[in-house]
């Protein structure tokens, strides 16, 4: 029987470092087979990323984009994730889009942090003030108990909207201080032209990069990639299509082989000294929802089991 899992019953059940050693299992499996198709109308977009993966199954993740609804008062996005079966392809789940979203992108992120950020880390600092900051707080708590939060927004807007949800976070105003002070810089933010200066960087830190998704997007320069030790969720997803690589490597300032390690050779994921600077390009990936959706699933199936034990 197919199930579906909203938002907020569907969250109750997760546990961030749980999802960190599913996506890390995940990995461990045959490499995802994945495509992704986009059709248009005018401004409005359909997107379907869908990946297979031999013992885990499938997933399709089907978004709306219709930037003209936000002046309707409308959400400009809307999607579900369908969640199939690897042993006989019944449909077994169609999950929120919001939820699959969110924990995935955030979870991404915590999984490299918690293998390549010095785990005496306890200053964080988040560079944006969107939806995705929301979540780092979270997940990044999680995975550092004893982290302090600083975030830092070019919008006074942005900034003050999002202080008014995290009070515990403090402002930072002048970024190349708040990055330098950090041992962690979660940058996820829309800019085109990069807003981290190799320069600022300071050895031992860990640099998360996660809004850049278009061929024209980086939040970092050229000298902060020289700097680091360079790892990425997938370089399929990210060496050929995202700017904080592609850019880079087709001005010939690095090679695919900066690129130390991807997720399937997540045992490359490996600090070798506490002054190296680690950088890791978050580039998202249908495989990831896949195993998001999977370990979604699996906790919303063992609290119904307990449900019913209870009863």
């Amino acid at each position: 029987m197919t199930v579906m899992i909203p938002f907020a019953e569907g969250e109750r059940h997760l546990d961030w470092l749980a999802l960190t050693e599913a996506l890390a299992a995940g990995h461990k499996l045959p490499k995802a087979e994945v495509a992704d198709v986009f059709l248009y109308e005018g401004e409005n977009t359909l997107l379907n990323r869908s990946a297979w993966i031999a013992g885990t199954g499938l997933a399709v993740k089907c978004a709306t984009i219709f930037p003209g609804n936000r002046a309707e008062g409308k959400p400009a996005i809307g999607g579900a994730v369908n969640l199939f079966s690897g042993r006989d392809g019944t449909l077994e789940a169609i999950l929120d889009f919001a939820l699959v979203t969110k924990w995935k992108t955030a979870g991404d992120s915590l999984l490299a942090a918690t293998r390549l950020a010095r785990p005496d880390s306890r200053k964080v600092l988040i560079v944006g003030a969107g939806t995705v900051a929301h979540s780092l707080v979270a997940a990044y708590g999680a995975g550092f108990p004893q982290a302090q939060f600083t975030f830092w927004n070019r919008s006074k807007e942005g900034a003050e909207a999002f202080s008014e949800q995290h009070p515990e976070v403090e402002v930072a105003t002048d970024l190349e201080a708040a990055v330098g002070d950090a041992d962690i810089v979660a940058c996820a933010t829309m800019t085109t032209a990069p807003l981290i200066k190799g320069a600022w960087l300071q050895p031992g830190q860990h640099i998360d990069l996660i809004g850049a998704y278009r061929p024209d997007m980086r939040e970092v320069d050229d000298e902060a990639l020289l700097r680091s030790r360079v790892f990425v969720d997938s370089r399929a997803t990210t060496i050929d299509h995202i700017g904080e690589l592609k850019i880079p490597i087709a001005k010939g300032v690095i090679d695919e082989t900066h690129v130390v390690a991807d997720y399937y050779a997540i045992d490359q994921f490996v600090r070798r000294d506490p002054q190296d600077i680690t950088l890791f390009k978050n580039g998202g990936g249908a495989h990831l929802d896949l195993m998001t959706s999977r370990y979604i699933l699996s906790a919303w199936q063992a609290a119904q089991g307990d449900a019913r034990t209870e009863d």
